[in-house]
């Protein structure tokens, strides 16, 4: 199966870092997330039970990182990476999380991980 559902640049606010200064002030983390999910049932159907909620997820990785307030975001993401497969069923998933301005002379930095077989 090479069917998915993505979710791009799902901007989130949350702690997470390692200096004494990060855990106390909310930043501004990015998801992306593509997941393997068989899409043919929904369509067929036209039902959103059907469907992996894209809406729902986006609200659990959002409630997670808020929750977690991790101080790694290698942590961070292998939560994330956890949650959808446990909660929603999703047997493959890459993920990219990214925290813009953490470095200033670059745009972004982050991780990418893919968990899982299609």
């Amino acid at each position: 199966m090479t069917d998915s559902v993505l979710i791009e640049g799902l901007a989130v606010e949350a702690i997470i870092g390692v200096y004494d200064w990060e855990r106390e002030v909310s930043q501004r983390l990015l998801v992306d997330l593509e997941m393997a999910w068989d899409n043919r049932v929904p369509a067929a159907s036209d039902n959103v039970s059907d469907a992996l909620d894209y809406a729902l997820v986006s609200e659990r990785v959002s409630d997670y990182l808020v929750q977690a307030r991790p101080r790694l975001l290698e942590t961070a993401a292998e939560g994330i990476a956890d949650l959808l497969q446990g909660e929603f069923g999703v047997r493959w998933l890459k993920l990219a999380l990214r925290k813009p301005g953490a470095v200033p002379a670059a745009a972004t930095v982050g991780v990418k991980i893919e968990r899982g077989s299609r």
